[in-house]
């Protein structure tokens, strides 16, 4: 009798015996890693919307600029940024690395203190999710309107620009790297929508005499 209880006792132990299934825990894993990678992405552009509708910059309110040697602010959305001068904007390698350090002043642009175009550019990538990677200070760029102020600084000089346009161009549109005539303007540039590289946001400004 004590033998028949004891056999029961034996089978009932190995049916509650949990087993593992890899696919299972591997497919899981691979789920949290697929979600893992656009909540990395878009973080970044969420965070500068809530806080820009949330507590907008103040009007009226100087920015000191990070290095008066060179670098970019803009009061209405409070981007404040180094620039890192003369980057090829055509080797992913070297401008990814210098958009870690801030944003990116074109080598086939000028500087503000010659007559012609500055290009600056940032959140730049090779692939969508890399694009957080590189600085998000131009991800409220189209916040901008006709008449807005930005102001540049190179070697301890201000150069105030005013915004005159904003349009979206394909991402293989080249053309505004460089400006021939010779006029005192400002570009910049972002990848469009932000988080992605599908298309450019550019911003273009006239130096204020």
């Amino acid at each position: 009798m004590s033998s028949e209880k004891s056999g029961k006792v034996k089978k009932v132990s190995a049916g509650n015996k949990k087993t593992f299934s890899w696919p299972i825990i591997i497919g899981s894993i691979l789920i949290l890693v697929s979600l893992s990678i656009p909540l990395k992405t878009f973080a970044p552009v969420i965070s500068s919307e809530i806080k820009y509708q949330v507590s907008p910059p103040q009007k009226n309110i100087e920015i000191a600029p990070v290095d008066t040697n060179f670098s970019i602010v803009i009061p209405k959305i409070a981007a404040n940024a180094k620039v890192v001068k003369n980057v090829d904007p055509f080797n992913s390698q070297i401008y990814q690395q210098a958009l870690t350090q801030g944003v990116a002043h074109a080598s086939t642009s000028d500087t503000p203190d010659k007559s012609g175009n500055v290009f600056i550019f940032a959140h730049s990538a090779g692939n969508w999710y890399q694009a957080n990677q590189y600085n998000a200070v131009f991800y409220l760029l189209n916040k901008l309107n006709s008449g807005d102020e930005i102001f540049v600084y190179y070697q301890n000089q201000k150069y105030t620009y005013s915004v005159n346009e904003i349009k979206f161009v394909s991402s293989n549109e080249i053309s505004y790297l460089s400006n021939k005539l010779n006029t005192n303007t400002l570009t910049l540039m972002t990848c469009w929508p932000p988080g992605t590289t599908l298309k450019r946001l550019l911003v273009t400004a006239t130096l204020k005499k």
